[in-house]
């Protein structure tokens, strides 16, 4: 069958808390450049992911005792070309040849041909690997596009725009400044009474959908008896009720994209409203570690197997 595969990126670091990403992405959709596409269409897939777009100012150290980070694990994301696949798979070659050459550089018989591990044997550290993929084209790439994503958010759009192509065309990363990224997504978020909601178009169950039937075509699952993974921290557990409500509106009902997080009538609660934490609905996104107001939620991992079950995203 044909396929079209449709998705919008929205920066978590917005000021207004009354934006709803999932809304805005179906408002996207019938804009006629996009609608064209989708007219006839069956809907049969639906999905959120946070995009790790620090790049390369973010870029942590690579390696530790018995493991290392690659991929979008370690932020190698060309925001730019919102593409990492490709950095990913060449950071893994690269792990693999630091870890081979860890393994072997001393002779030892490797495990694979004797079955077992020597007892004794150290913890090795493939440390190689951070010096390799800093000769890498990886290392080359995302040094250019270093200043880009931070130029929109200092600037807006247009200079954004303007500064984007000169990076990426004239000076190539050769810019003599870095432009700093100094506050956390969290820290952005502005009071919710500098703003106006947003009405949003109702669904029309064709071409956009309420939350709850394209969580359904996630195919997320968690058993139902499994400690929720999502926890407040206990530092922060006024937050929610005290911090979250009063100052910004709630704004974790509406950038979470699985509808995780809702506030109920409970006339015990401050300003009779209590925060539940649906972690049933939960489709990995991380966008709540993130995005939530003083980061109050820890994300835990939860049972294997638990979560969203794509098959064509």
């Amino acid at each position: 069958p044909n396929l079209v595969l449709v998705g919008l990126v929205v920066g978590l670091d917005y000021a207004n808390p009354y934006v709803n990403p999932y809304q805005e992405f179906q408002r996207w959709k019938t804009h006629p450049s996009v609608s064209k596409h989708l007219e006839g269409g069956t809907c049969i897939s639906y999905g959120g992911r946070v995009l790790n777009e620090g790049g390369f100012e973010s870029i942590p150290k690579l390696t530790f005792p018995g493991g290392a980070l690659i991929g979008c694990g370690a932020g190698f994301l060309n925001a730019v070309k919102i593409k990492g696949s490709h950095t990913a798979i060449k950071s893994g070659m690269l792990a693999a040849e630091a870890v081979f050459e860890e393994l072997t550089k001393d002779g030892t018989e490797p495990v694979a041909e004797t079955g077992e591990i020597p007892d004794g044997e150290a913890i090795s550290e493939a440390s190689s690997y951070q010096h390799t993929l800093e000769d890498s084209w990886i290392h080359k790439e995302l040094h250019e596009v270093r200043n880009c994503h931070e130029a929109f958010a200092r600037w807006g759009v247009v200079p954004g725009l303007v500064y984007t192509g000169m990076a990426t065309f004239l000076t190539r990363g050769r810019e003599p400044w870095t432009l700093q990224h100094m506050k956390r997504d969290a820290d952005k978020t502005e009071a919710a009474s500098k703003f106006e909601p947003i009405s949003y178009p109702a669904p029309d169950g064709i071409l956009t959908f309420d939350l709850l039937t394209n969580l359904q075509r996630s195919g997320t699952y968690h058993e139902d008896d499994q400690p929720s993974h999502l926890r407040i921290k206990a530092e922060l557990t006024d937050i929610p009720e005290s911090v979250s409500m009063q100052v910004y509106g709630a704004p974790e009902q509406r950038f979470c994209p699985a509808g995780v997080y809702e506030y109920v009538d409970d006339e015990q609660a401050k300003d009779g409203k209590k925060l539940v934490i649906n972690a049933q609905n939960c489709i990995h996104c991380k966008c709540c570690s993130i995005k939530m107001p003083h980061e109050y939620i820890r994300w835990t991992v939860p049972e294997g197997g638990g979560g969203p079950q794509y098959q064509v995203m």
